[in-house]
């Protein structure tokens, strides 16, 4: 055999008659020529836990040895879950004292100690790749020497900081620890400062330490900077060649107030027969970022923009993201359009995908249009009389596709989300709930269906591309989900060859208006996988979609930009070999890392949200609030108020009788008063605690309630 690959190696040992082989013994049954090449082959797959190399020094794969490798998952008291890389497995149980120094995040190798009924449980015999090696957190000072307790509460150990180490830290800084020694059995980790971000009740340095924690990239390398500088702020004559130009067309992009960032324009026209002709028109970005330059050797690794609640850590610098890639009132903008004739069913009849110039005609909010359509404003009606026909039309169209894609089973979870509204020194103000009304339900409904007609399309050309997949959930999570679901009678129907989205829809509809509605919601959703992207058409369950990408956001999203180039590719023509073998390379990179940098950000952007809450929460400190309760538990239960906050009232609080939680009925009973607490109920409530640190809000029921 000239070479070997990982895939085949794996192959090999997987096969039923092998048994663990030395490097000698493999290189002699492989018949290896390249005996270093091949040692480095082993050596790397047996670092990512690919592979075991056992105390005889001879090699097999973790799953035929009892080995489970996987990502672990920390908990604030010491102990951990792995989460397998294989999905098929269970998640394994690892006690504090089976950690072995394994940290939260660090990818590990665990050898299962009990697998009876229930949880799997394990011990940690290999840390594979540590994920700790810079950890923000709170610089406490004691004598010659500190400690950094870490934000997040998931690492369970402080850092050690000898002294001469501390970088001039201050007790009560924000600081971030490099890692010098690693934990070992009861011994702490210890570092050094290498850097002071500020005094932790100084304006911004909470957020900077949530940028921090997550590593996000502040700043842009010089070379990016330098090519972002280049790039010409005006449309050129020269970049129109090979372009259909749509700029009389009237085109409005509906964005929110705030945003800079606007990467959509769409526009519309009624035909006499009640057919509909919707543009989508989406920024070109890939003109301006070419492949492997500075510029998208960067939005690769960032992903995507992240949407913290005082700034934007963006994909692209601002000379592209809010300037000449940006789709701004005015002027010229380059686009790729997707132009769909749709029936009155919502149909789609044809469609033509072309690179296009555009000019936007009126940069509209989504405020703006709710005020139109919604509010019948007559001042706006007749500021923006030109479009008010188009906004009827658009509205129109919206709920005939809306309408069409929950009628083929889609899930329309509808979780209110809020929003922090911060003063100039970045205080929380107040939490509002944010809107979704018709207008954003037109441009979410636009982009669904110019991203399944772009996905369809490409699936069909079979080219290499990257699908935003969501697949069905395992049949384990959906009969546990069912064993929740019938404590207040609902059952998800399915069977052995799968279960369909409308399904999980039909329990929604149930539900709607119920007290337990949003709980219901929370374990249906826990109880699906994550989206992500792939570059295998998988479908999209909860959309009820077989063709799903997308396509709609390459100024802020990195998949996006990536398919971008390969549509614009093969609108030219045929894409040679060579082309289609590097693009078949490239694009499960692309996914793989645009799935991690997305989960990234959406951890980032929901932990500054929530420590808003808190700190907002902690300025109402013995203020009575009006809530309902969202979820009851044996320790309590949480009580949801109209501005998104939830807050615990525990157990020890209702000093009024014993209570009894009662999981049939979801209730919590009073033994003597007969007093219950269910989902649903309104109750009063008063702020008595809050750890902004830990995210937490803690009420108590009032003596009036």
């Amino acid at each position: 055999m000239m070479k070997i690959t990982e895939e085949q190696l794996i192959s090999f040992m997987d096969e039923k008659s092998y048994k663990p082989l030395t490097a000698q013994e493999l290189v002699s049954a492989l018949d290896i020529e390249d005996v270093e090449e091949f040692l480095k082959l082993l050596n790397s797959m047996e670092k990512k836990g690919a592979i075991v190399l056992t105390r005889k020094h001879r090699y097999g794969l973790p799953q035929r040895m009892g080995l489970i490798v996987g990502r672990l998952q920390g908990h604030s008291r010491g102990f951990g879950f792995v989460i397998p890389d294989n999905p098929m497995q269970q998640d394994v149980y690892v006690s504090i004292n089976h950690m072995n120094g394994a940290m939260h995040n660090d990818r590990v190798m665990v050898r299962p100690t009990f697998s009876g009924k229930g949880q799997p449980e394990g011990e940690v015999i290999r840390i594979l790749e540590r994920n700790n090696r810079e950890i923000v957190g709170t610089y406490e000072q004691g004598g010659n020497f500190g400690f950094v307790v870490p934000d997040d509460p998931r690492i369970y150990h402080d850092v050690f900081v000898p002294h001469g180490k501390s970088d001039k830290a201050q007790n009560g800084d924000k600081v971030v620890v490099e890692i010098t020694q690693w934990p070992h059995k009861r011994r702490s980790p210890e570092g050094k400062i290498i850097e002071v971000i500020g005094r932790r009740d100084a304006p911004g340095v909470d957020i900077v330490s949530i940028i921090k924690k997550y590593r996000l990239p502040l700043e842009f390398p010089d070379p990016v900077l330098r090519e972002a500088a280049a790039v010409p702020q005006s449309v050129s004559s020269e970049d129109l060649l090979g372009r259909r130009d749509l700029r009389k067309w009237r085109t409005v992009t509906i964005d929110g107030a705030d945003a800079k960032d606007l990467d959509d324009a769409v526009s519309i026209e009624g035909r006499p027969d009640g057919t509909y002709v919707l543009g989508v028109h989406i920024a070109d970005v890939s003109h301006y970022v070419r492949e492997n330059s500075s510029l998208d050797r960067e939005a690769f690794d960032r992903g995507t923009s992240v949407y913290l609640v005082d700034r934007v850590v963006p994909m692209l610098p601002p000379e592209l993201s809010n300037g000449i890639c940006s789709l701004n009132a005015g002027v010229d903008r380059l686009a790729l359009s997707v132009v769909m004739n749709v029936s009155k069913n919502g149909s789609v009849l044809k469609y033509d995908i072309f690179p296009s110039v555009i000019r936007v005609d009126e940069r509209m909010t989504y405020d703006n249009v709710r005020r139109i359509l919604v509010d019948e404003d007559h001042v706006f009606i007749e500021r923006y009389a030109d479009y008010v026909k188009d906004f009827h039309l658009m509205e129109e169209l919206c709920l005939i596709l809306r309408d069409k894609r929950l009628r083929r089973g889609a899930i329309d979870f509808d979780f209110p989300e809020g929003k922090a509204i911060l003063d100039e020194q970045g205080k929380p103000v107040d939490i509002v709930k944010r809107e979704r009304s018709i207008a954003e339900q037109i441009i979410e409904e636009f982009m669904i269906l110019a991203n399944e007609t772009v996905a369809e399309h490409m699936y069909h050309l079979e080219l290499p591309f990257i699908y935003r997949v969501h697949e069905e959930p395992e049949t384990e999570s959906v009969s546990d989900l069912n064993n929740f679901l019938h404590l207040f009678g609902y059952h998800i129907k399915g069977s052995e060859n799968g279960i369909h989205p409308k399904a999980f829809q039909e329990i929604l509809e149930l539900v709607k208006g119920r007290p337990e509605e949003k709980l219901i919601s929370t374990m249906m959703l826990r109880s699906m996988k994550h989206a992500k992207y792939d570059e295998i058409c998988l479908g999209h369950f909860g959309l009820a979609s077989k063709y799903y990408t997308h396509f709609t956001s390459p100024i802020r999203r990195y998949p996006d930009l990536e398919i971008h180039r390969v549509i614009k590719e093969s609108l030219k023509g045929r894409i040679s070999d060579k082309r289609l073998e590097a693009l078949s390379q490239r694009m499960p990179m692309s996914a793989d890392q645009s799935s991690v940098r997305e989960q990234v950000a959406e951890e980032a952007e929901r932990e500054c949200l929530d420590m808003k809450k808190a700190e907002y929460m902690g300025q109402h400190i013995g203020e009575v609030f009006t809530g309902v309760i969202s979820s009851v538990l044996t320790f309590g239960f949480f009580v949801e108020l109209p501005n998104t906050v939830e807050g615990l009232v525990h157990v020890s609080s209702l000093v009024d009788d014993y209570y009894t939680f009662w999981e049939k009925e979801m209730v919590l009973f009073g033994q003597h008063t007969k007093k219950m607490y269910r989902i649903g109920d309104e109750v009063k409530v008063q702020v008595v605690k809050v750890d902004v640190d830990q995210r937490q809000v803690d009420f108590e029921i009032t003596e009036e309630d």
